[in-house]
């Protein structure tokens, strides 16, 4: 392979600063929600109701802004919009740490939400990437956001042993300042910024895929993800208090976390690499259901609840890696940037509304009804999965093909769709892109690359 198809350092290192800055902002999201339902005990005005909102609130803010920030980045700039963005996460941080009553956490919550910079930095991602090493970045930020899920979830307990709930949120703050310093410092500033189809929505395109009954499965099913995992924190703190001292939740999370980790490594490689990827996610959605099931009547013990846990993170960890795959090899070839904006949509406003209800019904009914319902959710989404199609095993791949009249795009993708390998080539005039769907399998990728710029 010749250098010029290697990553160079400069897109490795706009890839590892990208996703170093929406990991601090993901970590800062996250670090409150094993220990925030404790915490608004004392909160002016607090209702577990408002406990369920205060949680999931970020979602509704970032579900409605995230692809609008993205459009915006288009026309005023990404570095500018990205600013903004985390200038907003560190005023409603600020907002949160302040404040005495649930009412002014919710307001903070909502403004760190209001900072949506996800869609912005991937275009700005997208920006500094060549079309051949685009997905390699994606998985590397990818990686990135589990890892840092996964941090906050033991180091919210140990932060809040010793600064407390508000010290959280101000070390949010901080990191969102840290966040736009790495963004002005060590980023670098794209030569040509353009609209990157693969990675930012298209509006033309939003009926298209929401047409699409098998990418509607995989909606449903991340909105009901993140509805169980919102949901759970309003309940986990609680039902671990009964039985552990706050401070060291850490103790159980670590494990079960290390756990998870081991047990999703080899499904993934079961999933991709023998192509059982079907098998492999309906499984993990049936754990997930079992889990859900298991805290209505194990949630009363340590063990019980360490054991569901670890059951709990396994299917969420595995879900989350296998339901971005699967949005990607459904999709059209030329719609992936719009199927993923609305897939993280979907995800964001099932956090919101899984917070409120799972309050909700906390606040009128019970611990044991807020699982209950939650295992009825994840048992719909076991048959949804269960009657999706066999996803096909497709990559998609991007040829930079320079300037073509329609007549030369046509012919082009003609030629394409007669490779060995190739299900689907698109031929887009104005990005001066192939955008293809193919069989890593099957086809010549030497061969493909002869079409390249």
């Amino acid at each position: 392979m010749t250098t010029s198809h290697k990553i160079t350092p400069n897109e490795l290192r706009a890839t590892l600063a990208l996703a170093s800055i929406i990991s601090l902002r993901m970590l800062g999201l996250f670090m409150i929600l094993p220990v925030f339902a404790l915490y608004a005990e004392r909160l002016e005005g607090v209702t577990t109701t408002l406990v369920g909102v205060a949680i999931g609130i970020y979602g509704l803010t970032q579900g409605i802004l995230q692809i609008p920030f993205g459009m915006l980045s288009d026309h005023f700039g990404r570095k500018r919009i990205i600013t903004i963005g985390l200038l907003l996460f560190a005023m409603g941080s600020v907002i949160a740490a302040l404040s005495t009553s649930i009412i002014g956490v919710i307001i903070g919550r909502a403004v760190q939400g209001g900072g949506a910079i996800a869609s912005a930095s991937l275009a700005l991602t997208a920006d500094l990437t060549r079309e051949e090493h685009r997905v390699k970045a994606m998985a590397i930020i990818g990686m990135s956001i589990g890892m840092s899920f996964m941090l906050a979830m033991v180091l919210g307990p140990i932060f809040n042993h010793w600064i407390g709930v508000p010290g959280i949120f101000w070390l949010t703050a901080v990191f969102a300042i840290v966040a736009i310093a790495i963004l002005h410092l060590i980023v670098p500033q794209p030569i040509k910024s353009s609209f990157h189809r693969d990675t930012e929505p298209v509006p033309a395109q939003f009926k298209r895929v929401l047409q699409n009954t098998q990418l509607l499965r995989l909606y449903a099913g991340v909105f009901l993800l993140h509805w169980l995992m919102t949901s759970l924190f309003i309940e986990l703190p609680i039902a671990l208090r009964m039985q552990l001292d706050v401070s060291l939740h850490w103790q159980v999370y670590l494990p079960v976390l290390l756990i998870a980790v081991v047990v999703m490594i080899p499904f993934i490689i079961i999933a991709e690499k023998y192509r059982h990827l079907k098998l492999v996610f309906v499984g993990a959605v049936g754990l997930l259901s079992f889990s859900q099931m298991g805290f209505i009547y194990l949630h009363q013990g340590l063990f019980g609840i360490a054991f569901m846990l670890a059951a709990f993170f396994s299917a969420f960890n595995l879900l989350e890696s296998l339901l971005p795959s699967l949005v990607s090899r459904i999709s059209p070839a030329e719609s992936k940037g719009t199927a993923m904006g609305i897939y993280s949509s979907s995800q964001f406003f099932g956090a919101f509304l899984g917070g409120v209800c799972g309050g909700w019904l906390h606040h009128h009914y019970s611990m044991e009804v807020v699982f209950a319902f939650s295992a009825g959710l994840a048992v719909v989404w076991f048959f949804l999965a269960v009657t999706m199609q066999k996803p096909c095993y497709l990559t998609n791949y991007m040829l930079n093909v320079g300037a073509l009249n329609p007549t030369q795009a046509s012919k082009l993708s003609q030629q394409l769709l007669q490779m060995p390998g190739v299900a689907e080539a698109v031929v887009v005039i104005e990005d001066e892109i192939a955008y293809l769907k193919i069989d890593r399998r099957q086809v010549d990728q030497t061969a493909l690359e002869k079409f390249s710029l």
